[in-house]
């Protein structure tokens, strides 16, 4: 093993950390859907997706290439910067895990890596080239390309399957479902775990202990796919909440047709060295197929909150980052202010996670839509709808958004009798 030294050593075990919650984090992308139909039971479907993530870590390195020899100028990048854009990853994945937003912590550790580089180096320290058409293009790209191809895939299915039983047709696309889940897991393993990966190497390179333009050594590919199996198992039951049940309601021939459509697209982008973000391709994928079928609906005011963490991942992480850079600068002094800083902040979020706990028992259970808070739209139509006439009800959803017929309220019982006057 190549000469560690105490600061590189930190740096490596907090990579691991942030492998560790990406497994977690983003165990949804492969079982949600398997685990909302019910083609898998919980428990199962998360150890059959870690085995499988390891197994994925194992199957290339050129997305782990990326990382390290491409987005940034190896020269001049400090191990301080790699340990500052994994604060910032590390935090951005544990609040939108909190939340239950199924966000991209590919991109909360490219956004990471970024800030950090830019604060300590300026901006000549980013390939540009390499951000827009390795990161920027393949995050708005992957979910339109995996939603559609998974909206007609869904429409296929349906169509195909038509003549067919529906006990029966719903029992083989069960089978399908766990194949195709399974296909997503090793794909995911080959896309983010090399993330880590490159990310441990550029730190190896920074410190000196390898030389520049090194391919990643075998105990870091060892290390990185265990960490992202260990977390895969542990289960990121908030978001598979939101994945399985929070986005659309889906159905055996749906819930195949979005895995395969998001496995082939990171599969696809894995062998291109494409930092993919496989959160943005299984969202696009589950919300295609949920408008593939007659009928089926996408709840937007779930899909806007979504799209939201999307667009702050990049610019969030960067930001926590650049500010645990500028801390780091005061020496050894900094460097444990930042380290403390993290450690607290893991701990609070867990803390607060546990006032409202989601695990495989409840992992299915859906929040009532009835009480979520008006959107847009409901608070549009109900500015401009006549008020209704008094003794009247009038109601709004923002799922359907269609008001309700103002049923008349039921007539008052009739006033008792007065006593008669006494003579």
């Amino acid at each position: 093993m190549e000469h560690i030294t105490l600061l590189l050593g930190i740096v490596i075990i907090t990579a691991l950390v942030f492998d560790f919650t990406n497994g977690f984090h983003d165990t949804a992308n492969a079982m949600a859907t398997t685990i909302s139909t019910g083609a898998l039971k919980p428990k199962t479907a998360v150890a059959m997706s870690a085995v499988l993530n390891l197994v994925g870590a194992f199957m290339s390195v050129e997305v782990a290439k990326t990382i390290s020899k491409g987005l940034v100028n190896e020269q001049g990048i400090q191990p301080e910067v790699i340990f500052a854009a994994l604060v910032g990853a590390i935090l951005w994945n544990l609040v939108t895990w909190l939340v239950g937003l199924p966000s991209s912590s590919s991109h909360a550790l490219m956004g990471g890596l970024v800030g950090a580089a830019v604060a300590s180096a300026g901006l000549g320290a980013v390939n540009g080239g390499t951000l827009v058409t390795k990161v920027l293009l393949p995050a708005v790209a992957a979910p339109i390309v995996a939603g559609v191809a998974a909206m007609l895939a869904a429409r296929l299915t349906y169509k195909l399957g038509s003549n067919v039983d529906a006990k029966t047709s719903a029992k083989g696309y069960k089978a399908g479902q766990i194949a195709s889940a399974g296909l997503v897991s090793l794909a995911h393993g080959t896309n983010d775990a090399q993330k880590t990966m490159g990310i441990i190497t550029l730190a190896l390179v920074a410190g000196g202990a390898l030389a520049p333009g090194s391919n990643p050594p075998v105990w870091v590919i060892v290390s990185a796919g265990m960490a992202i199996a260990m977390g895969t198992y542990l289960g990121g039951w908030r978001i598979i909440r939101t994945m399985g049940s929070g986005l659309t309601d889906l159905q055996p021939q749906q819930g195949f047709a979005a895995q395969t459509s998001a496995a082939s697209v990171i599969l696809a982008s894995s062998s291109l060295g494409f930092s993919l973000s496989t959160t943005h391709a299984c969202s696009g994928a589950v919300m295609g197929a949920g408008l593939g079928r007659k009928g089926g609906v996408v709840r937007w005011s779930t899909a806007s909150r979504m799209f939201m963490a999307w667009g702050l991942t990049l610019p969030a992480a960067a930001l926590v980052s650049a500010g645990a850079e500028l801390v780091m600068r005061t020496g050894d002094v900094g460097v444990a202010a930042v380290t403390l800083f993290l450690i607290g902040s893991c701990v609070a979020i867990w803390l607060i996670s546990r006032r409202q706990v989601v695990d495989h028992h409840n992992v299915n259970d859906v929040a009532d839509t009835a009480a979520e808070a008006p959107g847009v739209v409901t608070t549009a139509i109900a500015a401009v709808a006549v008020p209704p006439v008094a003794g009247t009800t009038a109601a709004v959803t923002d799922e359907s958004f269609k008001a309700t017929i103002p049923t008349p309220a039921p007539a008052a019982p009739p006033a008792p009798a007065a006593p008669a006057a006494a003579v």
